[in-house]
């Protein structure tokens, strides 16, 4: 049985005063749940908010990004130590808005996951397809990107990695979650990849493209669904603990 992991990335939203107001909020909110992992990543500015308010909670916190140096001359990036020196569990890699903005490549994103593991976090690997497919050539271009993202991972360092499937075409203000069938078969294949590769350690999987409180229960309960990933929607603290709340029952039922 896998815990599900259930967390957020504030992308560019809340400042400082809002998230310790947001914090405020979850932390009673998700005090007696204990069968599930919790995660936040808001911006930079606000991970020493993130430490003060979580310290001692059964959320962590993280990162949306991170440089592939441990340090050096380049302006306005933050490095693995720097995050690591703020408590932070996880870092998020390889989001489709930064292959699309700042023309990250899988080469790029592996070295990022080579800096978080070397210091001891956990890394949060997004991947996606672009747009709408058939389920062979979906499937073939994500373990391609996992392949090429992942390189340099030895087996035994997978159980480190989270990988968080997220379409991009289910991605933003207007998208609509893709139906709980096909992310289930798309993550049982992904997590068969991983397992595989990994010598049998499993590795989990969420799903992150949309993700709205009436769906998650259905997303949950779909077998390979190892947690959810969520955007826009978790911004709201209340609709985010009602979201962590939801029951998961996508563990197979004992023959």
């Amino acid at each position: 049985m896998t815990r599900p992991l259930i967390g957020t990335s504030w992308k560019m939203n809340l400042t400082s005063v809002e998230a310790e107001r947001w914090f405020a909020t979850v932390v009673p909110g998700v005090e007696r749940l204990d069968d599930r992992d919790l995660f936040v990543l808001p911006p930079f500015t606000s991970l020493w908010v993130a430490r003060d308010c979580l310290t001692g909670s059964a959320i962590a916190w993280g990162a949306q990004d991170v440089h592939p140096d441990d340090g050096g001359a380049h302006t306005g990036d933050v490095s693995a130590p720097m995050l690591a020196d703020l408590g932070c569990r996880y870092v998020e890699v390889g989001h489709s808005e930064r292959r699309r903005d700042h023309g990250e490549t899988p080469a790029l994103i592996a070295a990022k996951v080579a800096a978080v593991l070397r210091w001891g976090m956990d890394v949060i690997l997004c991947t996606g397809e672009l747009e709408p497919g058939p389920f062979e050539t979906v499937a073939d271009g994500l373990r391609l990107d996992l392949e090429r993202c992942l390189a340099g991972v030895p087996a035994a360092e997978l159980g480190r990695v989270v990988v968080a499937y997220e379409p991009a075409w289910a991605i933003g203000e207007g998208a609509f979650a893709a139906s709980p069938e096909h992310v289930g078969r798309i993550q049982r294949d992904l997590a068969a990849w991983l397992s595989e590769r990994s010598g049998g350690s499993p590795v989990r999987v969420l799903y992150g493209g949309s993700v709205e409180e009436a769906a998650a229960a259905d997303l949950l309960a779909e077998s390979g669904v190892d947690g959810l990933f969520i955007g826009r929607n978790a911004l709201d603290a209340e609709r985010f603990v009602r979201i962590a709340r939801t029951p998961s029952q996508h563990d197979d039922p004992t023959p």
